[in-house]
């Protein structure tokens, strides 16, 4: 009788070990191995080697694939289709691309759910679509549908956990468009663990995937997130999948932000802004509007600086408060920004602007829950600071953007152009840049500061 092999995968990188052992030796983290049973092992025999009687070159007698001239393939081949939304368009890279596998985390009551139901509720009046609810009874998903006011005569609803009943379902009504809510409830009768865990949530979603490959099926995977806002579940899950998109929104706020983290048909790092409303999720089609909503009464400590996200520039506004410490060591506090450059660009404010804070508490804040990736709102950041100490009010037309070096060099960053035109459309009048992206021709309605340094920026704003 064939013998069950067993291994033991780290939960946070994938990394397979023999046997259990405390802590992952490739990314060093404690207590994530969990035992995988790879199934019985087959006790088929090789073909015989090359050179013996029988045998073929290589040891291979199946079916060779016909390999094909890159330039020879027709991209029409996969037709992109819209899912009804174009901030959803712009993250998933222009649209749903049949056969691809989309993995959709985030937050306990982020709007997850209510996102796919309003989309699946769009497809369905022009193409079979399934949804798949493994943790909400029919009536809990009807009743929202029903509150949402969508419509709700053509999508097809199902009540399921086992992968290959959905798998026998989708067989079924062959749906164009398939959502699964959500891949930690779903198992196999294969597998003899508990559903959420390593195996059952790898095994489960590579047969859902290898289903949507073979029949041109687009698939949405919903993921639940660990406490630091990560994807919960093996690594190799999100290698698995085409497109990793994260929902992301305070319980506070009426606004959620959709981010591409990985997508192999378009733009990674891509920004889709909702509002959540009492009819769902509407789209916001001009985010920088919603993010400069700023006080009426102008304050020290704000500036208003441009980052760009995925394939459009986003201006938001960003806010410094510097105060007197009562503590040994002082505070440094960063909400949407790198905690460590916060304190990189402070030394380098000490070295090349002449500004002593190291007795001071230190908070910046980027408004409205963005979180800014680039390097450049470096120089936005020290000028608000710089505004916080000294009590002086930065002009409310003006807007900057740079990257800030160790040397205090002002450093060039990508589309300074595209940033520029953005600022000029919302009414900006003044704006401090890199000099190497200051414009060739004059932009109208506008003066642009260029700056090489960083004592250039201080004196520009003195």
């Amino acid at each position: 009788m064939a013998k069950s092999k067993t291994a033991f995968v780290c939960s946070d990188c994938g990394s397979d070990y023999a046997k259990w052992q405390g802590q992952c030796n490739d990314c060093g983290a404690w207590n994530t191995l969990a035992e995988v049973r790879l199934g019985p092992a087959t006790g088929g025999s090789r073909n015989p080697a090359p050179g013996r009687a029988g045998g073929s070159r290589g040891g291979y007698t199946g079916t060779l694939a016909e390999a094909r001239l890159l330039g020879e393939i027709d991209l029409a081949d996969l037709p992109r289709f819209s899912s009804g939304a174009d901030e959803f368009d712009r993250v998933l890279g222009g649209g749903l691309v049949p056969g691809s596998a989309i993995l959709v985390g985030g937050n306990p009551g982020a709007g997850k759910s209510t996102l796919l139901l309003q989309t699946m509720c769009h497809l369905a009046a022009a193409m079979e679509a399934l949804y798949i609810t493994g943790e909400e009874s029919l009536q809990q998903v009807a009743m929202r549908a029903q509150r949402l006011g969508l419509a709700t005569d053509k999508l097809r609803l199902m009540a399921e956990t086992n992968v290959e009943a959905i798998i026998a379902a989708a067989d079924k009504y062959r749906p164009r468009v398939l959502v699964v809510d959500s891949i930690q409830v779903v198992h196999s009768d294969d597998l003899n663990s508990a559903p959420g865990s390593v195996s059952q949530v790898r095994e489960c979603a590579a047969f859902l995937t290898r289903f949507a490959k073979q029949t041109g099926t687009v698939l949405f995977l919903v993921g639940h997130v660990t406490k630091d806002g990560s994807l919960a579940g093996p690594k190799v899950l999100e290698h698995m999948i085409d497109c990793s998109i994260l929902l992301e929104g305070d319980h506070d706020s009426r606004f959620r932000t959709l981010r591409g983290q990985k997508n192999r048909f378009g733009a990674v790092n891509e920004l889709g802004v909702f509002a959540m409303t009492e009819q769902g999720l509407r789209e916001v089609r001009n985010p920088s509007a919603i993010f400069l909503d700023r006080s009426s009464e102008p304050a020290s400590g704000s500036a208003v600086m441009v980052v760009w996200e995925g394939t459009r520039p986003l201006l938001v506004e960003i806010q410094a408060l510097v105060d007197d410490s009562a503590l040994g060591n002082p505070r440094r506090v960063a909400v949407g920004l790198e905690q460590n450059r916060l304190a990189m660009l402070l030394a380098v404010l000490h070295r090349h602007g002449g500004l002593q804070v190291g007795d001071q508490d230190v908070f910046a804040n980027v408004v409205g829950g963005v979180k800014v990736l680039e390097t450049s709102a470096d120089l936005a950041l020290l000028l608000a600071i710089v505004s916080s100490f000294r009590d002086r009010q930065l002009p409310r037309d003006m807007v900057i953007f740079g990257e800030v070096g160790l040397s205090g060099e002002i450093r060039p960053v990508p589309s300074g152009q595209e940033r520029l035109a953005e600022a000029a459309k919302h009414g900006f009048r003044r704006a401090i840049v890199p000099r190497a992206n200051a414009p060739r021709g004059e932009i109208k309605g506008m003066q642009v500061i260029p700056v090489s340094k960083l004592s250039e920026a201080l004196a520009a704003v003195e």
